[in-house]
């Protein structure tokens, strides 16, 4: 049995699962998510408990019991608190601006770099932090890796895009002529 296929998903309270031939929907205060029903995966609702379950003991169906229950927890989750992720800009003469929806950033290029968010996804600025929030987690960290791409830390002086928890390994300069 998978380790966490197995475990039960405790549904909170003004959380709604529908489960369908082909897709399971979660509907929360913060929105609805629509995750795909693997095969060979079998899902249960009991009053406030999700219980996944397999129908033989295959390898493929050993690895679908783990995503289906990784996949419904991330949507619970979601729905009701949803997902963060902090990015720092860190540079001389970086600067970042804008709203919920686009956010501008001077990033060292000629011309100033625009984001533009998709829907379910709000970003916020402050100083140099954004902060890329919304209810889907698999959401939130491409928009947060898209947007750490545009300008990727270097490991000499630590400039560009990096997430908040990130260690950027810094390398040693020249050495200089004694």
């Amino acid at each position: 049995m998978s380790r966490i296929g197995k475990q039960p998903i405790e549904v909170p309270a003004g959380v709604t699962i529908t489960v369908g031939d082909k897709d399971i929907v979660v509907a929360g205060p913060k929105g609805s998510l629509t995750v795909p029903l693997q095969e060979k995966v079998k899902v249960s609702v009991d009053g406030n408990t999700l219980t996944i379950t397999r129908d033989d003991d295959e390898p493929k169906s050993r690895a679908w019991h783990g995503l289906q229950r990784a996949l419904l927890n991330n949507a619970v989750i979601g729905v009701t608190k949803g997902f963060e992720k902090k990015l720092e800009i860190n540079g001389v003469g970086f600067r970042l601006s804008g709203g919920p929806k686009e956010i501008e950033m001077a990033l060292g290029f000629s011309h100033p770099v625009r984001y533009q968010a998709p829907d379910g996804i709000e970003l916020k600025t402050e100083k140099m932090t954004i902060t890329v929030s919304g209810i889907d987690k698999q959401q939130v960290g491409q928009v947060a890796a898209e947007i750490r791409a545009l300008k990727k830390p270097e490991p000499y002086k630590g400039k560009g895009i990096k997430y908040v928890d990130e260690v950027i390994l810094r390398k040693a300069g020249k050495a200089g002529k004694k």
